[in-house]
């Protein structure tokens, strides 16, 4: 009999955890992993380096080999079953860190008017820091690269991010910048508005990143990028990754600026919203023949593949030289918070991705972990497990 797409993906899901089952320590004391002098992944002379082939469509269309550190700091979100991951690449998130200030609100102020908030309330955020989280959750050894500040919004964000099964390793506290801040305004409907300080995530980088930052971006499986952080920072990431054969995913969302082509050409999949790609390539995109437009402009700027987020209509994936993909939103049930709905679903492809999953099926499973982000305040505690994402793929 014919097996559906779903169950195949089931399939693949259940000989992964087969092998995974070969990794079996002693119980944890936590679910979570905490920082230790033996997981410290920061010295070099400690890797033990294997291959792991990947494949990966794009501008790149060649099997990849490369050597990888084992992973020996992540376990199942299982209590009773810890299972190390020491055969998976790791994702690694190179991004910002806020703290999400949120106010709930009817409607917005109209200009030189003063409303007053229902409630107010401070949450770990930051695209990729949501990111990050993202992938930790859906149940994949995920390493977080950015800044903090020495402040109270440091430790909230540090806590979320390993609280999250993220290794911060490769997360630096800064002194002379406070950590980023983001006003989020949450309308009653669950749409939003938001307003970003930067603080640490665009001030007091280095000029060249360091050793350990640039070989755990080499040893990755799929790095994520995002538009928070100074460009020359991801140009050295990007270029870190490309050189080591490893994909990147950069996120259109954050600074309205440009994108340097340096950084574009290092690139294996374009993600931005309609709003975003509308901005970028001055182009109209009101309707799917706009996009399409719109998208070819990208290809001609060096970008193969374009993930688009469409909001209520969903998502497609633009490859050059062949037909788009299209997926529609897996309804929620009710929506309660936009806020991080982009960056779940960039994260959930990039898992599915890196663990072999075809195009169509990456694009479902973002779809499913997109729309149980929606149905809970917040960015970071919205970002779903991996089982829920499975019981709804199982249910739509």
């Amino acid at each position: 009999m014919t097996q559906t797409p779903k169950q195949n993906f089931e399939e693949e899901e259940k000989r992964d955890s087969v092998e995974n089952m070969k990794g079996l320590t002693t119980p944890l004391q936590s679910k979570y992993w905490h920082p230790t002098a033996q997981n410290n992944l920061k010295n070099p002379e400690s890797f033990n380096l294997y291959s792991h082939p990947v494949k990966f469509n794009g501008k790149n269309n060649i099997p990849i080999s490369r050597k990888v550190k084992p992973i020996s700091c992540f376990a199942s979100e299982n209590t009773n079953q810890p299972i190390l991951k020491e055969s998976k690449p790791p994702l690694v998130v190179v991004g910002s860190a806020n703290a999400d200030i949120y106010v709930e609100i009817d409607r917005l102020p109209k200009e030189g008017e003063t409303i007053s908030a229902k409630t107010g309330q401070t949450l770990a955020g930051g695209k990729g820091a949501n990111q990050a989280v993202c992938g930790g959750k859906l149940d994949y050894p995920t390493f977080f690269v950015g800044q903090v500040g020495e402040d109270a919004h440091g430790k909230l964000i540090t806590e979320a991010l390993e609280s999250g099964g993220v290794c911060v390793d490769h997360l630096t506290t800064v002194s002379n910048a406070p950590t980023g801040n983001a006003v989020v305004m949450l309308q009653s409907d669950g749409e939003n508005s938001i307003i970003i300080v930067g603080g640490a995530n665009m001030s007091c980088w280095p000029e060249e990143l360091s050793y350990e930052d640039l070989e755990i971006v080499r040893s990755a499986g799929i790095v994520l990028l995002q538009r928070e952080i100074p460009d020359f920072v991801n140009i050295q990431v990007a270029k870190a990754a490309r050189n080591a054969g490893v994909p990147v995913i950069l996120d259109a969302g954050g600074a309205d600026s440009p994108i340097p082509l340096e950084l574009l050409c290092c690139v294996e999949i374009f993600s931005p919203n309609e709003t975003e790609l509308a901005r970028i390539t001055k182009m109209p995109t009101g309707n799917f023949e706009q996009i399409s437009n719109a998208v070819e402009q990208c290809y001609d700027l060096g970008v193969n593949q374009v993930l688009v987020k469409l909001g209520a209509n969903g998502s497609a994936l633009f490859t050059k030289g062949e037909e788009p993909l299209r997926q529609p939103i897996i309804k929620a049930a009710k929506v309660i918070d936009t806020t991080g709905a982009g960056d779940t679903f960039t994260a959930a492809f990039a898992v599915a991705l890196v663990e072999g999953k075809s195009k169509e099926e990456c694009l479902r499973f973002a779809a499913a972990a997109a729309s149980l982000c929606v149905q809970v305040k917040g960015a970071i505690p919205s970002m779903p497990e991996k089982r829920a994402v499975f019981n709804l793929l199982q249910s739509a």
